[in-house]
């Protein structure tokens, strides 16, 4: 069975926290290169899928039958197409360096021994699980 409020938690704290904080300033790039209509409609979809979500996760623990699983992955999807929309408004050269220091965090230095999935942070592990 799954645990809407543990969802509803992690939705609301840890990475989904942060993306719901810091879409904005992602946005602004593209603001700065004259996207700024499409960075907002996406930033405005996202942000909107993820209080839907929240919504329907709230309304889960009631054990409310018209919060389907279903739907809350359309709204998962929503979100990630709306960030993946803003993301193609970000100009090259910022989204490179971007793509550049996650690379770099992803994979540790040769003299760093290599992250296992299990030292994951537990939030990042408990998001990725409901994704």
């Amino acid at each position: 069975m799954p645990e809407y409020e543990l969802s509803r938690s992690l939705l609301r704290s840890g990475p989904a926290a942060s993306l719901r904080i810091n879409i904005r300033a992602v946005a602004q790039y593209a603001i700065d290169d004259g996207k700024g209509k499409v960075a907002s409609d996406a930033v405005d979809q996202c942000l909107r899928a993820l209080e839907d979500l929240d919504s329907m996760l709230l309304h889960a623990t009631r054990k409310d039958p018209t919060a389907s699983i279903k739907s809350m992955k359309n709204k998962v999807n929503v979100a990630l197409g709306a960030i993946d929309s803003l993301l193609q408004t970000v100009p090259s050269p910022v989204l490179d360096k971007a793509k550049a220091i996650a690379d770099a965090y992803r994979n540790p230095n040769d003299e760093e021994e290599e992250s296992k999935p299990e030292d994951l942070d537990p939030d990042l592990k408990q998001l990725e699980a409901i994704l």
